[in-house]
């Protein structure tokens, strides 16, 4: 078994939980409001598709071209969908979905038609590289946005992951989150920090 069928094995159970937990506590519950019910749908999906293109050839089921257009499409939809609050303006609130918009973005990098090839089977070894006709230019290109994209998921998940650190917080008693803030925060994080590893992994 290679290191990226390890890697793998680590984040397709990760990619699950997440799914099932984004499905089971935002887009079931009656608690949350359209939008949020589907800015939750769009994360269980792309946790879900996540956890299977490893092992699977996903254009057999749906072309390269649809899928990123669809997260495409997704990354839009945050950004568009931002509502201002009483104390937030709306790029402000542009600004707080971003994180999740590229979350999608990485995805579409992902999906499009040539990124890499799926991963065969457990112990079939790394995905490879097809870079041949391209210009090197363009290769130089491609792999400065798969940096730019999982830095900021990574620089993301660590902000989350790290928020809650006892060591870390103020004193303040108005910082103290409740158990649902603290779950979401480590679910997002978790997952964000699973996407950058995907996109470095995968995309080639």
């Amino acid at each position: 078994m290679s290191a990226s069928d390890v890697i793998y094995c680590m984040l397709t159970p990760l990619f699950v939980a997440a799914a099932v937990h984004g499905l089971r506590h935002e887009v079931l519950s009656r608690r949350s409001g359209w939008r949020s019910r589907v800015d939750r749908l769009l994360h269980t999906a792309m946790a879900l598709v996540m956890a299977v293109m490893p092992w699977l050839d996903l254009n057999r089921v749906l072309p390269g071209g649809a899928q990123t257009a669809f997260f495409a499409a997704a990354a839009l939809w945050y950004p568009l969908t931002a509502v201002s609050g009483l104390q937030e303006s709306v790029p402000a609130a542009a600004a707080r979905r971003l994180p999740y918009a590229i979350g999608m973005a990485a995805m579409g990098w992902m999906t499009r038609p040539g990124a890499a090839e799926p991963h065969e089977a457990l112990g079939g070894g790394p995905v490879t590289a097809h870079h041949s006709g391209h210009p090197v230019g363009q290769m130089e290109a491609a792999d400065t946005l798969t940096a730019v994209l999982a830095l900021y998921l990574l620089a993301h998940a660590l902000k989350l992951l790290t928020r809650d650190m006892p060591t870390l917080r103020t004193a303040r008693s108005s910082d103290i989150s409740t158990d649902r803030e603290l779950y979401g925060r480590f679910w997002e994080g978790t997952t964000a920090l699973g996407t950058a590893v995907m996109l470095l992994l995968m995309v080639h």
